[in-house]
C-alpha cells in the first residue's frame, strides 16, 4: 500500500477519534458550551434539544435560543439569580418639559431654560431653542444635550454661534419638550 493512502487513513481515523472523544460538540448549541450542563451535545447527547427553545445552564440559568442558527446573544441568557431577563439601561424615558428663563442679549450669546425631568431616573435630554429676530425670522436654531436627574429640574444654557448672532436676536422660542436621547 502506498504512503499517501496510509496518511489519509490515519488522518480519517484521527478525526473520528477526536470527534468521538468530544461528543460531536459541533452540533446545535455551538458557542453555548459553557452554558449547558451535561455532555458535549453530540448526535445522541441528551443535552442537545432540537424540539425546545430553552435549555438549562450550568449555573441554574436558562438560555433561550429564539432562532435555529448558532448565534449567542448575551441578552437571551439569564444567570438564574436575577429572576428574569437582563435589564435594559436604555429604558424609554418621557420627554422633559422646557421653560424659557432668559433669552440672548448682545452681551450674552445664549438662552437660559429650565428643563424638568418627569421620570424617576435621570437621563440626557435634547433641548432646542429657536433664536428669532424682530420679525420672528429664525436667526439660529440651536440644540444642546443636558443631563437632568430623576424627578429634578436643571437650568440649561443653549449657546448661539457667537455675539454677531446674539446682536440680531429679539426673542427666543424653546421647544416645549426635550426628548430623551
Amino acid at each position: 500500500m502506498d504512503r499517501r493512502g496510509q496518511k489519509l487513513r490515519f488522518t480519517a481515523v484521527a478525526v473520528l477519534v477526536v470527534l468521538a472523544l468530544t461528543g460531536f460538540s459541533t452540533g446545535r448549541g455551538h458557542g453555548h458550551g459553557s452554558h449547558h450542563s451535561g455532555g458535549g451535545g453530540g448526535c445522541s447527547s441528551s443535552g442537545q434539544d432540537h424540539d425546545s427553545s430553552s435549555s438549562s445552564g450550568s449555573s441554574g440559568g436558562t438560555y433561550r435560543d429564539y432562532d435555529d442558527d448558532d448565534d449567542y446573544d448575551s441578552d437571551d441568557y439569564t444567570d438564574g439569580t436575577s429572576g428574569g431577563g437582563s435589564s435594559s439601561t436604555s429604558a424609554t424615558l418621557q420627554d422633559a418639559s422646557v421653560e424659557l428663563i432668559g433669552c440672548a442679549t448682545p452681551s450674552e450669546a445664549y438662552a437660559t431654560v429650565e428643563v424638568t425631568n418627569p421620570n424617576a431616573s435621570g437621563g440626557y435630554f435634547t433641548v432646542t431653542v429657536d433664536f428669532l429676530d424682530a420679525g420672528s425670522g429664525t436667526v439660529e436654531e440651536r440644540s444642546t444635550d443636558a443631563y437632568v436627574g430623576g424627578n429634578d429640574t436643571a437650568t440649561v444654557q443653549v449657546d448661539l454661534s457667537g455675539p454677531a448672532a446674539a446682536a440680531r436676536v429679539d426673542h427666543c422660542d424653546p421647544e416645549p419638550s426635550a426628548p430623551a436621547r
